[in-house]
């Protein structure tokens, strides 16, 4: 059977990070991962796109008032090193370009820390 087609919301994202090269969707835990040379950097969760972050990269998210990825288990919140992209990524390039670099900087410093 072959993989789910991404949703018209998720192809957007593919669209707009496509000058990024070799981004790809996957269908996972209700939503999509992003991913970039086998790194997820990025999810899509009911058309809503988030991005990783870490310490390095989590001040320029917070300073813009984007939210964190979160979702409810057990009974309380849970939540992910996923924050909410700033709306200007959907429509500006460089805009996405930029935010997606950060969020992939943040994947690969992870691999290279072994988290």
């Amino acid at each position: 059977m072959p993989p789910p087609a991404p949703t018209p919301f998720v192809s957007l994202v593919l669209e707009m990070m496509a000058p990024l090269g070799g981004i790809s969707a996957k269908k996972m835990f209700g939503g999509w991962g992003i991913f970039s040379g086998g790194l997820m950097f990025a999810v899509v969760i009911r058309d809503e796109l988030y991005f990783k972050v870490d310490d390095e990269n989590l001040g320029r998210f917070e300073s813009r008032g984007l939210k964190p990825f979160t979702y409810e288990a057990k009974g309380r919140a849970v939540s992910l090193r996923y924050f909410q992209a700033p709306p200007e990524t959907l429509e500006e390039p460089q805009a996405m370009a930029n935010w997606a670099r950060s969020a992939l900087d943040c994947a690969l410093r992870q691999r290279r820390h072994g988290g």
